[in-house]
């Protein structure tokens, strides 16, 4: 379980292709207090880590995970979001993520407005009714608060630390993004149409 604050940026120094599955190496000044089989989250996608060197460590993508998250655009020197599975002593700073990234998404505008930023994603119109203005997103492992949010996107607005200290200073118009819905959202959307099937909601 992650939150969504960022702690570091990793930079993708190999890919390896074995079968249908991938094995990327990070560079990251995490990894020194990294071990095998530790989760850590890449752009919002949880994996394991099953090889730790001096100043690097290995994950492993499945193929449902390279078809279902933006990894499969990465490229040697490419920065991503870090976070490390979440303590349970500590502090919820963001929200409950779980690193099971929902599908992707597509950053539509960037507009700088006098040191914040405000970005503009589209996302498919059947997940639309799980965002609710003012709720929470995960955008590539980042947790933020949902602004205007319509049946074809939605915005956020970012502040210079978090520009500066994760990849959307990289985030430019086209290029795809990992979104995780709120999960709360998800459970609810669930139950409730169960009971709509049932003939409980009218």
């Amino acid at each position: 379980m992650f939150t969504g604050i960022i702690e570091s940026l990793g930079r993708v120094q190999r890919i390896e292709q074995e079968g249908s599955n991938y094995h990327f190496t990070i560079n990251s000044e995490l990894a020194s207090e990294l071990q095998v089989d530790q989760s850590l989250a890449h752009n919002g996608v949880c994996l394991t880590v099953v090889k730790v060197m001096d100043d690097a460590y290995v994950v492993t993508a499945i193929l449902e995970t390279m078809q279902r998250s933006n990894l499969g655009d990465l490229k040697v020197g490419d920065f991503v979001n870090l976070e490390r599975a979440m303590l349970s002593r500590a502090r919820l700073d963001g929200h409950i993520v779980q690193g099971h990234v929902d599908g992707t998404g597509r950053c539509e505008s960037v507009a700088e407005a006098d040191g914040s930023w405000y970005y503009r994603f589209s996302h498919s119109p059947e997940q639309a009714h799980l965002l609710v203005d003012k709720g929470s997103i995960c955008v590539n492992g980042v947790s933020l608060t949902v602004v205007d949010p319509t049946a074809e996107g939605f915005s956020v607005a970012i502040i210079p630390y978090t520009y500066e200290h994760t990849t959307f200073q990289q985030l430019r118009t086209g290029m795809r993004i990992n979104l995780e819905y709120d999960i709360i959202g998800k459970y609810v959307a669930r139950m409730a149409a169960a009971y709509e099937k049932k003939g409980l909601l009218s």
